[in-house]
């Protein structure tokens, strides 16, 4: 009886052996470009003549348009800002735009809002970086509120009284 538990008990040992199976994997990993921004040109309302206030609405194709009793001069007709955007060809990024206001001032007490910010592409759609290049140049608009009989000067997020310049952020999907 012993003899047959023994020969059990190695049968048993050598069936489990037989179940008992193992693989091997690899490990790896991508290493991708670093995303970039840089702003190639200021957002510019350009030159307005205040009236009565209202708006000015800064398109991100660089077209301008007004509301209320501003005028738009034509000696300045302003830019939208534009951005290069860099990173791994193909991949697809979010952006995300300033979620208040920015103050310009004329550094003399004289100030004005900036805000509705818009861009192209949109945050909606998001962005795509060039297959080829690994680029895309992001724009973007904004509305500018002109207060009745505003004080002439050069307006600026920089100057005193300005709260600094506006932030868009952008980051892989």
């Amino acid at each position: 009886m012993k003899k047959f538990f023994a020969i059990v008990a190695v049968m048993f040992a050598f069936s489990a052996g037989l179940m008992a199976q193992s693989a091997t994997s690899e490990a790896t990993a991508t290493i991708i470009t670093p995303l970039t921004i840089t702003n190639d040109v200021l957002l510019d309302f350009g030159a307005i003549v205040a009236g009565a206030g209202g708006t000015v609405v800064m398109a991100p194709n660089g077209t301008r348009s007004f509301t209320g009793g501003v005028t738009l001069h034509a000696s300045d007709i302003g830019s939208a800002a534009s951005f290069t955007v860099e990173g791994e060809p193909g991949f697809t990024y979010a952006i995300t735009l300033p979620a208040g206001a920015t103050t310009i001032s004329n550094g003399a007490g004289g100030t004005m809002t900036v805000n509705g910010w818009t861009s192209n592409p949109t945050v909606a759609a998001g962005g795509s970086l060039d297959a080829g290049t690994g680029d895309q140049t992001l724009t973007v608009g904004a509305t500018l509120t002109v207060g009745a009989a505003q004080a002439p000067g050069s307006y600026s997020s920089s100057n005193a009284g300005g709260s600094g310049d506006f932030t868009v952020t952008v980051n892989y999907n």
